[in-house]
């Protein structure tokens, strides 16, 4: 399993600085006017920035309590208050209307075969599973689309790299002469009686 920390992928650091609160989770004139317009409540403003720094919903539990209460003060909430949805309805509703604003789409299906495409193409050149989890994080969001789960870019890298990695020595496997594959498979250097025996018979003498 690669560790999400050696990805791209957005998450809270342990450890947020009062200057990265005041600049990703600020939320300004026109979020706090959309929220009145379109919410019941302030308390979802949470909800949007925390979606517009991580591409996706985090669970509650998940949000540093530093976020949820700088928040809560720019929009003087009372303490403990958490954007809590009443129903499934409502949750399904306001995250609608939380990727219409940040101008993303839901469409885990697209995502997963775009980030699939992205990686068996890269994985003929690169081996490291961050270095094509990275890549399939950028053409996501390229598409305007909702990050998956990071396990499930995890998952995918780890499963087509080896594919890939088979399909790459079942080519040289098959281009190498019974001699090439003798060798290969002993792992020595050429001077043993394998060799010798691999030579003899994919190269029968001619003397005589």
């Amino acid at each position: 399993m690669t560790s999400v920390e050696r990805t791209a992928y957005p998450q809270f650091k342990r450890l947020i600085t009062a200057h990265e609160l005041h600049l990703f989770f600020s939320p300004t004139r026109d979020e706090l006017e959309w929220a009145a317009d379109r919410t019941d409540s302030d308390e979802h403003l949470l909800t949007l920035k925390s979606y517009q720094r991580m591409g996706c919903f985090p669970k509650v539990e998940d949000i540093p309590e530093a976020v949820a209460e700088f928040v809560r003060r720019a929009v003087q909430l009372p303490e403990g208050t958490l954007p809590v949805y009443r129903s499934a309805k409502t949750m399904k509703n306001h995250r609608g209307l939380v990727r219409q604003r940040v101008g993303v789409a839901y469409d885990q299906v697209r995502a997963r075969r775009i980030a699939e495409e992205s990686i068996r193409r890269e994985a003929a050149s690169k081996n490291r599973p961050a270095d094509l989890i990275n890549i399939a994080l950028e053409k996501v969001v390229e598409a305007g689309l909702e990050l998956p789960a990071f396990s499930t870019f995890d998952a995918m890298a780890s499963t087509l790299r080896k594919e890939v990695n088979a399909e790459i020595c079942g080519g040289l496997h098959d281009r190498m002469s019974a001699f090439e594959r003798a060798g290969l498979l002993c792992g020595c250097c050429g001077c043993c009686g394998c060799w010798r025996s691999a030579r003899a018979t994919a190269r029968p003498c001619t003397t005589g």
